[in-house]
């Protein structure tokens, strides 16, 4: 049997031997590049922290100890290594682990991670509840130097220093979030990787590690020296950690098993509050995400072929980079996701007018209305999830002081194996109830391309377009005859019902509406282009004299355009209202998702028939 197989619990890693330790290492790498080609999902981060758990779960004993991962893309080791491996090949599969850490699937989970720079405050949390209690146990918060530049990790920082208690930080520094790093805070970290004590010591003893030709007690004899001469080689003076109060150790080779270990057994006994700084190798082991650290952050499964059709994101790219080179005031903003959100041409095209402020969706909004004010067209692009992070700077920023920006809001719906994190069902209930916003729902990317074209020329107001992850429906609809805010688009006649579907439902409508009619339901297909300001009138005519108006979207029926579309009708009208339930969506790919709660043309067309008695 397998070390990796032996380990039912944290319990049983520290039990063994420092040769166990390394052959495990081995193995647990193998086994999530083995599981993760075929189930998709996080691979280079992961890798990239093998030892680093390894050490961690020799050192500290949750769940007892409170370990709080940031992000979680990097939690599979963890996962392995404390009691799931049974159930690793489940990972992000329908009714399976969860590619984030989550407390309701182990007690060693300590804190549920899906968006970034909440594992300090977090972690800070517990650690001031331990002192209330009068407990003992550690607390130790793992964050990403990308995460770090967060203004969440930040003001968790502040707090820390002033409050002073035992707790450490370890800086997981790869040098990249999902892409490269930027600002102040990544240009500190290089300084202090560059610094001329560390390649003294990387030099000196670190590289001594890797000349032991055998491995026993002189490797944890070597790993002994280097955790005694830590305090006096390894604190650096005159960081910015240590103007927040928080003692800064480091930097360490964290994929160097033996010196991570003695590192963590040492500073376990400093006081107060640490920051560990560990450099790591984003997808070490696996030759390919060495080289295409970001190509490999997130990888699809051996069933995931491509489609040939183009992607919503694709599109936006294209039309960016169009109106790049027709409007030299077209500028771009992104959160740290240059790729994800297709602005990696343009970037390249017009490196002055593209910004990447990091893991920071609040300061990218207000910068892009600082932008506008200034006489620039800014286009901020940043996935549906995580503009929840920059709501009140869209009240009080954008719409309040109207200001012409731009939001395109990629990965709006399901979004799949993801899981709860990351779905952007939210969107719809919560930015519909701000004034001086429009909010533009594309069902295709010809009409994405459209209403993008349209929306860097309003004067006044930001513009929210929503749009899923993925490809259109391959399903045939009328070409668009408007982008006027105002304005839909009656996509099929019929006299009984009218299908008012957002976005890519509407085309989801179209093939529930030929479904009905094989049942003898003649249903009519509206798709309101706009959901603000809505066709209000053309809505309203549409609806006289149906039996009933179903509205239709892939956002939370709570407080969802349904809702809206019902109070304004006149009362007596039949609205049905379809949309996500009002629970959290688990991980499983979109097409199941859309499945299990009813969205899928043929469920589409059955509710409906139910509805009406046929």
């Amino acid at each position: 049997m397998s070390i990796l197989d032996g380990i039912t619990g944290p319990e049983d890693v520290a039990k063994l031997s420092m040769e166990e330790r390394l052959a495990l290492v081995d193995e647990v790498r193998n086994r999530i590049i083995s599981v993760v080609s075929a189930t998709g999902g996080h691979l280079a981060s992961s890798l990239g922290v093998v030892e680093l758990t390894v050490a961690l779960l020799s050192v500290y004993s949750p769940p007892v100890d409170k370990i709080v991962w940031d992000v979680g893309h990097q939690c599979y080791p963890w996962k392995l290594l404390t009691g799931r491996a049974d159930r690793f090949s489940t990972i992000r599969q329908c009714g399976g682990l969860s590619g984030f850490p989550r407390r309701d699937e182990s007690p060693c989970d300590a804190f549920g991670a899906g968006h970034s720079s909440t594992s300090i405050s977090a972690a800070l949390g517990y650690a001031i509840a331990r002192d209330i209690s009068g407990d003992e146990h550690r607390v130790v918060a793992i964050i990403g130097d990308g995460a770090m530049g967060g203004g969440m990790a930040l003001e968790g920082l502040n707090h820390l220093g002033h409050v002073g208690t035992d707790m450490l930080i370890i800086l997981n520094d790869n040098e990249m979030s999902i892409s490269p790093n930027v600002g102040a805070i990544a240009s500190h970290l290089t300084r202090l990787i560059t610094d001329p004590r560390y390649n003294r010591i990387k030099k000196d003893v670190w590289n001594a590690l890797g000349r032991i030709p055998s491995l026993g007690d002189r490797v944890r004899n070597a790993a002994h020296v280097v955790s005694a001469g830590l305090k006096k080689t390894l604190v650096m003076p005159e960081t910015i950690f240590d103007d927040f109060g928080v003692r800064y150790v480091g930097p360490v080779p964290g994929n160097d098993l033996a010196a991570i270990t003695g590192v963590l057994q040492r500073v376990a006994e400093i006081p107060g509050p640490v920051l560990l700084h560990v450099l790591t190798k984003k997808g070490k082991g696996y030759g390919p995400a060495e080289l295409d650290a970001t190509g490999y952050h997130g990888v699809a499964g051996n069933g995931s072929g491509k489609r040939g059709s183009e992607t919503f994101t694709q599109a936006f790219s294209r039309t960016m980079t169009g109106l790049g080179r027709e409007d030299g005031r077209i500028v771009a903003v992104t959160a740290a996701m240059p790729d994800g959100t297709g602005l990696v041409e343009f970037s390249r095209e017009f490196p002055d007018r593209f910004f990447d402020v990091g893991i920071a969706e609040q300061h990218a909004v207000t910068l892009a209305c600082g932008l506008a004010f200034g006489g620039m067209r800014p286009v901020a692009a940043i996935y549906s999830t995580f503009m929840q992070r920059a709501l009140d700077q869209l009240i009080h920023d954008a719409a309040l002081q109207q200001a012409p920006i731009v939001l395109s809001m990629d990965r709006g719906g399901l979004v799949g194996e993801d899981g709860p994190t990351h779905h952007g069902i939210f969107d719809i209930s919560v930015f519909l109830a701000i004034p001086n916003v429009r909010f533009g729902a594309p069902r295709n990317c010809r009409l994405l391309e459209m209403m993008l074209r349209r929306s860097v020329r309003f004067d006044t107001g930001p513009t929210l377009l929503r749009y899923p992850r993925g490809e259109a429906p391959a399903v045939d609809s009328p070409d668009p005859v408007s982008i006027e805010p105002g304005r839909g688009q009656l996509l099929r006649e019929g006299e009984e019902v009218l299908m008012i579907g957002v976005g890519v439902m509407s085309l989801f409508c179209l093939q529930a509406a030929a479904v009905l009619e094989g049942r003898g339901i003649r249903s009519a297909v509206y798709d309101p282009v706009w959901l603000k300001p809505a066709p209000e009138e053309e809505i309203a005519s549409l609806a006289r004299g149906r039996k009933m108006v179903v509205v239709v979207e892939e956002g939370s029926a709570t407080g969802g355009f349904g809702c809206f579309v019902d109070s304004m009708l006149p009362i007596g009208t039949r609205v049905l209202k379809m949309g996500v339930p009002d629970l959290f969506q688990p991980h499983a790919c979109r097409d199941e998702l859309l499945r299990m709660i009813g969205l899928d043309p043929d469920s589409i067309a059955d509710r409906i028939g139910e509805e009406i008695g046929t």
